[in-house]
Order: C-alpha cells, then sequence, then structure tokens
C-alpha cells in the first residue's frame, strides 16, 4: 500500500517552458498576420476609383445620394413661366437704322370735301347682259357721300384691301330700289351712269347685307338721299 506522506511529496510538473514560448509565439504571428490583411483591404478599397463603383451602379453613399436627389429634381415638372424664362433668354436690344428712308405720302380718295351719311359692310353684284347672269363686284363698305358744298349725295363703294372702287354714282330721282328675289336683305337698282370704271357706263347692280335689319336701314338712307338729291337737280333743272 502507498505512503499517504510519499504522495505530499510528489510535486505537480508544469509543462515545459519551451512549448509555451511557442504557443504564444504562433499566436502572436497568427494575430500579426490578421491586421496585415485587414490593412491591406482597407487601402485597396480606398485606392479603388469612385468611377469603377459607379459603373455598377455603386459609388460613395454621398456621391449616391446627391445623384439621385438632382434626377429628382430634374424630374420634378416647373412652372410655367419658370420654363418660359429659361428657353426664351432676352433678345439683347438691337437697332438698324433704315437704309432708304421713305417719305409719307398723303393719298387723296377725292372723298375729302365729301360727309359720310351712311356706311355699311356689304357685297355688291352687277348684272352681266352677255352671259345672263350675277357676277360679284367685290365686298366692302359702301357708303353715301354728301358734298359740302352743292350738298348731293353719290353712293360709293370700295372693295376691301385693295380699296378699288366697285361703284360710284349720284343717287337720282329716277332710281327704283327693289327687293331681290327671295330675299329679304338685298336689293336691286339700275344706274345710267356709274362711273367706276373711268367712264359712265349702264349698270344694274343689287347689294346685299348681313340682315334684314342693316337692308333696311340701307334702304331708310338710300331714298333719304335720293329725295334730297331731287330737290336739288330739279332746282337746277327750273333754273
Amino acid at each position: 500500500m502507498a505512503d499517504p506522506d510519499a504522495q505530499k511529496d510528489v510535486k505537480t510538473v508544469d509543462p515545459a517552458p519551451e512549448e509555451k514560448k511557442e504557443e504564444t509565439k504562433a499566436e502572436g504571428v497568427a494575430e500579426t498576420v490578421k491586421n496585415v490583411a485587414e490593412a491591406a483591404k482597407n487601402t485597396a478599397a480606398a485606392a479603388v476609383p469612385s468611377s469603377v463603383f459607379s459603373m455598377f451602379g455603386g459609388g460613395p453613399a454621398k456621391q449616391r445620394k446627391d445623384k439621385d436627389k438632382e434626377e429628382e429634381e430634374e424630374e420634378k415638372p416647373k412652372p410655367k413661366g419658370e420654363e418660359d424664362e429659361e428657353e426664351a433668354p432676352e433678345s439683347p436690344d438691337v437697332h438698324f437704322d433704315p437704309l432708304v428712308t421713305l417719305e409719307k405720302v398723303d393719298v387723296k380718295t377725292n372723298e375729302e370735301s365729301e360727309e359720310t351719311v351712311f356706311k355699311m359692310r356689304a357685297k355688291l353684284f352687277k348684272f352681266d347682259r352677255d352671259a345672263r347672269e350675277w357676277k360679284e363686284r367685290g365686298t366692302g363698305d359702301v357708303k353715301l357721300l354728301k358734298h359740302k358744298e352743292s350738298k348731293k349725295v353719290r353712293l360709293v363703294m370700295r372693295r376691301d384691301k385693295t380699296h378699288k372702287v366697285c361703284a360710284n354714282h349720284y343717287i337720282v330721282p329716277d332710281m327704283k330700289l327693289s327687293p331681290n328675289v327671295g330675299s329679304d336683305r338685298s336689293w336691286v337698282w339700275n344706274t345710267s351712269a356709274d362711273v367706276s370704271e373711268g367712264e359712265p357706263e349702264a349698270q344694274t347692280l343689287a347689294i346685299r347685307f348681313a340682315n334684314s335689319d342693316n337692308a333696311n336701314l340701307f334702304k331708310d338712307a338710300f331714298l333719304k338721299a335720293q329725295a334730297e338729291n331731287e330737290e336739288i337737280f330739279g332746282a337746277n333743272t327750273s333754273a
């Protein structure tokens, strides 16, 4: 049987000091390798340009956020006034002197000594005896003009734009204003001396207005002028 006292004298033997040193050294090397690998990884990531990440939709977080914000601003509709200001820049105030200076010329219409007693827009026709049909003479303002001295009244009508005369004659007592067949806004009459073409010429004329009210106003003014001219022409004949 073993002696208890002898067991007390037995000491615990520690591992060899050389083995501890080897383990500590291996752990230090592993830690150093790990630190070096992490440092190399961080350096490589920092050295890669942002354009590499942008090729695949990546990039630094801040730059990507700013880019997304700019795209949203571009997609937002701009106010109408702001778009006009951007698209239509102010043009410079440029002044050009004319190469030729034109003098103002007063065009005489031979109406300067007359006053307008009636004026209304209408369309004029004349009857072509050879073709046996009505032909349009023009559209414009028909006017009754009273001479300031002689007090005679004449009918004058000019075409729009060109202002060419298409009717020009005195309203004499033997004229008869008749309604056109099938229309309540047009009148027909004969004149023996229309000078719209230069020489006195007998014409059968018809005039059409926008409505019957305008046609009746023309009739009233026509008959009034006819009565005034009858007094003047009658006085001249008796004299």
